[in-house]
């Protein structure tokens, strides 16, 4: 690999041009469309040609090819303004519903999920699809034993696309959602177009699924904790909520199966590690409801410490930039309830510190960096946790106004985009020296 400076180029065709006369690797199915009925019948070609390619695709992507329009149209959050995706229709096969049953995730929505047939779909064995919700299952009419016409949206996500009702039999089955949780019998309620268990953090699947979110890597990031030692840790009732996680001793995981005093070691430092999460990681990792990655950051900014945010009321959620309504509102009601005010009280004795201080460094404060391809020393989201440390910003999209691009291992579409803009390059060594 090396770093191309001095190069600037007016049209991403022409930068295209430019890496095939040095060797590198271009699409030779790449075009300029002088309008959109060119646009159109080249998705048509290549369409009907997608399976005699010697790679997957489900669609082509459409370009603006003026470098200098690309900047000024610009992005917002994940997407350029400059590139669209024209997808291919679906792939799609018939098969028939064996069952319909109901999974319960972290917040407690239940969710229909129709047990079908093996069906090949486009070289990938295809058996379960979710439904979504009550409505959607009312609305396409969905019974268990009906044959129905399956496709897998974007080539990826299976989805069931309708009844074919010539072929429903006389045993056909309607679907109705439980009025009890099939995990733990509590009530369920109508919350809008899903159906909520409302039996909280006493129902193992909302339990098991906020300690998997709770120990995830972008939550506290406990190394080794997997779905088995978690479902495990509820039967035996040594985990009641996440807190619990900070009790357990050596002792306690030896009556676990597949552990032995190394494994049993090993995860009691994990956990011990994860107690030091940047404050937004652990904002993150509490999972409520409407708060990602992104929100849990902008919320660690304003307020600089948990207790700060526990007391927020929803006037002041409210005037931050990029926290609507009903997010204020999720994080209020997050806060109120006693049960999580209790767990965080007790992640707190257990020696949980939230770091409130950023460390500034001159050299990243201010700046935004965009890590692209496999780092060596550490991983992407370790390197964000860094920058941000720092008084940095990490970002997903790249621009004329990123300072930094961290280059490291075979590097993604970002660091071509990032030569053609004339962006400032480092690979994983400088941002070290960055760090120190």
């Amino acid at each position: 690999m090396g770093v191309c400076e001095g190069v600037t180029f007016r049209t991403h065709m022409e930068f295209l041009e430019k890496i095939k006369s040095w060797g590198l690797k271009v699409n030779p199915h790449a075009r300029i469309a002088k309008n959109i009925k060119d646009v159109i019948n080249y998705h048509g070609e290549m369409e009907r040609i997608r399976d005699t390619l010697p790679y997957e695709i489900d669609g082509v992507v459409v370009k603006v090819n003026d470098l200098t329009l690309q900047e000024e149209l610009g992005v917002v959050t994940r997407s350029p303004r400059w590139a669209i995706a024209f997808k291919f229709k679906a792939r799609q096969a018939t098969t028939v519903i064996k069952d319909i049953e109901v999974s319960v995730g972290r917040t407690g929505v239940l969710t229909p999920v129709a047990v079908m047939e093996p069906v090949e779909i486009g070289g990938v064995v295809v058996q379960r699809a979710t439904l979504h919700n009550a409505d959607e299952v009312r609305k396409k009419d969905i019974r268990i034993g009906d044959t129905v016409l399956v496709e897998r949206a974007g080539d990826v996500i299976p989805e069931v696309v309708m009844v074919i009702k010539e072929k429903r039999p006389h045993s056909a089955k309607p679907f109705k959602m439980p009025e009890s949780c099939p995990l733990c019998g509590s009530k369920v309620v109508r919350d809008g177009a899903a159906h909520r268990c409302v039996g909280g953090l006493s129902c193992p699947a909302q339990l098991r699924e906020s300690i998997r979110h709770f120990a995830s890597k972008k939550g506290v990031d406990i190394e080794g904790l997997g779905v088995k030692h978690v479902e495990q840790l509820i039967e035996k009732g040594l985990v009641k909520d996440v807190a619990d996680l900070y009790y357990l001793k050596k002792e306690d995981l030896l009556k676990l199966e597949g552990f032995a005093d190394k494994s049993a070691d090993n995860l009691i430092k994990a956990i011990e590690k994860s107690k030091h999460p940047t404050l937004d990681r652990f904002i993150y990792a509490l999972g409520i409801r409407h708060v990602g990655e992104h929100t849990a950051f902008i919320l660690s900014e304003h307020f600089g410490s948990i207790d700060r945010l526990m007391e927020a009321t929803i006037e002041e959620l409210e005037s931050i930039k990029e926290i609507g309504p009903e997010t204020a509102r999720s994080i209020r009601m997050f806060f109120q309830d006693q049960r999580n005010r209790k767990v965080i009280e007790k992640l707190k004795r257990a020696g949980f510190v939230f770091p409130e201080k950023k460390e500034i460094k001159e050299e990243i404060a201010g700046k935004t960096f965009l890590f692209t391809g496999t780092l060596k020393s550490m991983t992407r989201e370790k390197a964000k946790e860094l920058v941000k440390r720092y008084g940095g910003r990490p970002v997903n999209n790249i621009s004329r106004k990123v300072d930094y691009v961290v280059v490291g291992e075979n590097p993604g579409s970002k660091y071509t985009k990032a030569l053609e803009l004339g962006l400032h390059i480092i690979d994983e060594e400088e941002f070290l020296n960055m760090l120190k």
